[in-house]
């Protein structure tokens, strides 16, 4: 079994943060890790007297790379020693070509660059960012020897899936002399000497790469300084001021996306302060459900904004008035009020845009090369192109007719507008009472629309560990609610007089300048969050610490990593076994979790994969921490140094206040029980 870490910085480019390279810190790193073999990775560029110096100076497998900028994302092309002046022809040709975060360069490119990509080792970024496109892939996918993924999570994940790429996690660190921590991300590989042809052979097989020496992916190293953890569930132990929360801080430090729930983060303590945080939380989940319910509906009102009813009417009275006084006036026509286009009416443009939208799902099915495969296996590319074509030609006679309509449009109207001036006759306006009738009927089913909207109902509904979280929409009650929503110091009195007639509601709306169109939607109907104990009522002070320590803990799921400390503070047994535990356990199935308590309810019940525990002990130099590790069922539990301790001590010092103690309660409960 051999440990490398293929991704290492030490050229500070435009992808990185000013550093100074310090090779006494890169040779540290690689002792203090006990690494086999390191690659060096410069974005864009490889300098061979820095590598020659570094491979002189470093013990090991020191393999050259570059880590290029391609299509988007970053590909680390890993050359054997032998081959290192490839590398330097590739550094010249991309230092030529500009490349760089703003100037990637294509696949196409990267062939014309190294040549032959099946002399090198391909590890594109895959579950990290920038991560590596479909499209991309899929050109370089007979190259690929492996995807890096940035957290043990995802290693894990990949490890299990057949159709994702052979994970392997690197440092990507930048070997600076400012560098206070050794990075803990590096894969061991099933191989005997680390050597280039050794290394891509093995990566091509999933069963020979892993997170740690000895236990495969059981374990990963949590810490620089070589501390291995479960990938699932760790439970960490120790008294009162033996480092418990020090080593949660630390590893909070070394690493991206953790989920750090403090102890006491979640409990009531200043109940004003508490009251305005959850009602917070609540009006964040509250809007997200309101967006998600009401954007239909928001369409429905753009649709209808620019309707302007009283226009129309307006319009109406003008042209009746017109028709009548044109029909008194008709004995009395002159010449130029009985020619034919004095009272024509001018071609209907509508706006149509089916066919263009047609047409660019046309598009999409020909030029679609993600899912290429599925599409030609019930489709032809060629028919979808002569289908493509027609559509095109029709849209170009389509646009040409338009064009004729409103080349004749502006034709009729100036010659309207100059026989109306050479007559006294009444002219009819041109009115489109076709377009008005539609409006009103689009008016008269918006109020529908929204007088059902407005209607009580639970729209979301969803059970949480003997909570029940409850979405329901209901009728505004009141110009104040309307004004919390609107978030602004504006009156609603008078848009509340008419808040039961939609359209009038709307317009009353519209005469508000501080409100922005694109928000209306949010004031036809109230969605209210709430959640609900077992009996069905409003969360008390105590259940709301309860829902929200449950809340963060499946937040979780988004996160690579998380930490608890002392769950069990201010919460009673009874949660913690049936409610906690049981969400804690699910999580860990998908990630890493390192639960901190003194609970036996917490410690015992849980099911830990893996124990820590932390103590503060005399030696030579004085007081000093430790930290033991092992699985539940060994004997003793290891630190780093050899030494032990019996894993039964420390579960009932831990958990149960001593033997003698546990012992002592143990026969009170009997007695009471009997």
């Amino acid at each position: 079994m051999i440990k490398i870490d293929l991704h290492i910085h030490t050229i500070p480019t435009a992808s990185d943060s000013a550093f100074d390279f310090d090779l006494a810190k890169l040779k540290a790193y690689v002792a203090s890790a006990s690494l086999d073999a390191i690659a060096i990775t410069n974005h864009n560029v490889f300098d061979f007297r820095q590598y020659e110096d570094i491979r002189s100076n470093v013990t090991g497998s020191v393999l050259p790379g570059i880590e290029v900028d391609v299509d988007g994302c970053h590909v680390l092309v890993i050359a054997d020693p032998p081959r290192a002046d490839k590398l330097v022809l590739a550094s010249q040709r991309l230092e030529e070509r500009n490349a760089g975060p703003d100037n990637p360069v294509a696949v196409s490119d990267l062939l014309e660059i190294f040549g032959n990509l099946s002399d090198y080792i391909i590890i594109p970024h895959s579950e990290k960012k920038p991560a590596i496109r479909a499209a991309t892939f899929a050109s370089l996918a007979a190259f690929v020897t492996a995807g890096e993924v940035d957290s043990p999570k995802k290693f894990v994940r990949c490890a299990k899936d057949e159709q994702k790429l052979v994970p392997v996690l690197f440092s990507d660190a930048r070997m600076s002399a400012t560098l206070e921590r050794f990075p803990a991300r590096c894969t061991f590989l099933q191989c005997g000497e680390p050597t280039f042809a050794a290394i891509k052979e093995t990566l091509r097989y999933r069963s020979k790469v892993f997170l740690s020496r000895e236990d495969g992916n059981a374990l990963f190293p949590v810490l620089g300084d070589g501390l291995e953890v479960s990938t699932g569930l760790n439970v960490l132990l120790g008294d009162r001021s033996s480092g418990k929360t020090h080593l949660l801080n630390r590893i909070s430090a070394e690493h991206d996306n953790v989920k750090y729930i403090r102890q006491f983060s979640l409990v009531q303590l200043d109940e004003a302060q508490y009251e305005r945080d959850f009602n917070a939380e609540l009006d964040r989940r509250r809007s997200r459900h309101s967006e998600e319910y009401l954007s239909a509906f928001k369409g429905v009102v753009d649709e209808i904004f620019g309707i302007d009813l009283d226009a129309h009417d307006r319009s109406l009275d003008i042209f009746v008035d017109a028709l009548l006084r044109s029909a008194e006036e008709v004995d009395r026509a002159d010449s130029f009020s009985k020619t034919r286009l004095f009272s024509e009416s001018t071609f209907k443009i509508a706006e149509d845009n089916s066919l263009a939208t047609l047409i660019e799902a046309v598009r999409h099915l020909i030029e679609n090369v993600e899912n290429r495969p599925i599409i030609e296996k019930h489709l032809d590319l060629a028919p979808l192109r002569a289908l493509a074509v027609e559509l095109i030609e029709a849209l170009w006679a389509r646009n040409a007719e338009r064009s004729k309509k409103d080349v004749a449009n502006r034709i009729i109207e100036d010659a309207r507008r100059q026989l109306a001036v050479r007559t006294s006759a009444t002219q009819v306006p041109d009115l489109d009472l076709y377009a008005i009738a539609m409006d009103r009927k689009r008016v008269a089913r918006f109020e529908e629309i929204a007088r059902d909207l407005r209607r009580e109902a639970v729209i979301y509904e969803r059970p949480v560990q003997g909570f029940r979280v409850v979405a329901r929409k209901r009728p505004f009650g009141g110009a104040g609610e309307l004004k919390a929503i609107s978030g602004k110091k504006i009156a609603f009195s008078d848009a509340m007089d008419c808040y039961n007639q939609p359209y009038e509601f709307l317009r009353c709306l519209m005469g508000k300048p501080e409100l922005a169109e694109a928000d209306f939607y949010r004031f036809f109907a109230h969605i209210v969050y709430e959640i609900l104990n077992r009996d069905g009522y409003n969360v008390s002070g105590g259940e709301r610490s309860e829902y929200r320590l449950i809340q963060e803990i499946s937040d979780a799921q988004s996160f690579d990593l998380l930490l608890i400390d002392e769950p069990e503070s201010s919460f009673d047994n009874m949660f913690l076994k049936g409610n906690v535990n049981a969400i804690i356990r699910d999580i860990a199935r998908t990630m890493p979790v390192i639960v901190v308590t003194h609970n036996s309810t917490v410690g015992a019940s849980l099911g830990a994969d893996y124990l820590l525990c932390a103590r503060k002990e005399s030696g030579p130099t004085g007081r000093t921490h430790k930290i033991y590790r092992g699985y539940p069922t060994d004997q003793s539990l290891r630190a780093h140094d050899g030494s032990s301790v019996p894993t039964y001590d420390v579960l009932l010092t831990s958990l149960e206040a001593g033997e003698e103690a546990y012992q002592q309660r143990r026969a009170s409960y009997e007695a009471v029980k009997h």
